[in-house]
């Protein structure tokens, strides 16, 4: 039971919840670094502050992400806005700007390569390329209004030109093509226990799960794998992430798919979270 009026320090100590989460909700209260939080302790709080502070500490311990609670998450370098709208940025998903800013580092300097990434949710993943390459078109989609109203919210904070679509997948974008496409497409199977545990309790279900009975999560996947040959600039690349155990079935699809140099990407636990490969058009579609 959270006293009050109290001080930070005290506050800290009876919230309930870890000091350093305890310490980053006062921080975001106050306005203040954590190191501030740390430094004054015995400061009094005010009990609008108190108020403010102790109801956020009990978001935390109904366990509510510290992303949502804070409406920030760090990415690739970049503070990105995040709401209940979309999935919160992970830390493995950065594999997936890596090798994408990876390829799009071959092009020619008079080229100037197009980006879609499909299924955006924040935008973290367009950003951080857009941010890294300002000079590339990037397209994104997602068919959440909800989730590209917040995209749009992190374009405008990091100041990049991103073009955003409101599809289902290629639907809204029938006729174009591009050189690079990416996704963090719903990859968690339908029925998955980890739905109902931690984080993933309160992100959108519809960025997690395809919902599709007995297709072990992959049916997005295998719908953009379908799909993206019709999208793709000769010699294009598709590059997406995935759960740790579907790399092999990932794989198989892209071979099914007549995709060529294909990849498998581990993560920094060693995991394969990221695959791939390149399209040759005079192969056929």
């Amino acid at each position: 039971m959270i006293s009050s009026p109290s001080s930070i320090g005290k506050l800290v100590a009876e919230s309930g919840i870890s000091k350093r989460e305890a310490e980053m909700i006062l921080a975001d209260v106050l306005g203040l670094s954590r190191a501030s939080i740390i430094a004054n302790a015995d400061r009094k709080l005010e009990a609008s502050e108190h108020r403010q502070a102790s109801a956020m500490i009990a978001r935390r311990q109904a366990g509510e992400p510290m992303a949502y609670i804070l409406g920030i998450r760090e990415f690739y370098g970049h503070e990105f806005i995040v709401t209940p709208d979309v999935l919160i940025p992970r830390p493995e998903t950065e594999v997936l700007v890596e090798q994408a800013l990876a390829r799009l580092a071959l092009y020619r300097t008079s080229a100037i390569p197009c980006v879609l990434d499909l299924g955006t949710g924040s935008g973290a993943i367009a950003v951080s390329i857009a941010a890294s390459k300002p000079a590339i078109r990037v397209v994104a989609t997602d068919i959440s209004s909800s989730a590209l109203a917040v995209a749009r919210q992190n374009a405008e904070r990091h100041n990049v030109n991103i073009r955003f679509v409101e599809s289902d997948w290629f639907t809204a974008l029938p006729a174009e093509k591009f050189d690079l496409i990416l996704s963090n497409p719903p990859y968690v199977a339908h029925g998955d226990p980890h739905l109902t545990q931690g984080d993933l309790r309160f992100e959108p279900p519809q960025a997690l799960t395809d919902r599709a009975v007995g297709q072990q999560g992959l049916a997005c996947i295998r719908r953009i794998i379908g799909d993206a040959p019709l999208h793709l600039n000769d010699e294009g690349w598709l590059l997406f992430e995935h759960g740790y155990d579907q790399a092999d079935a990932c794989r198989q699809m892209l071979v099914e798919g007549g995709f060529t140099d294909l990849v498998a990407i581990p993560d920094l636990a060693g995991i394969t979270r990221v695959s791939g490969g390149k399209f040759i058009a005079e192969r056929g579609i």
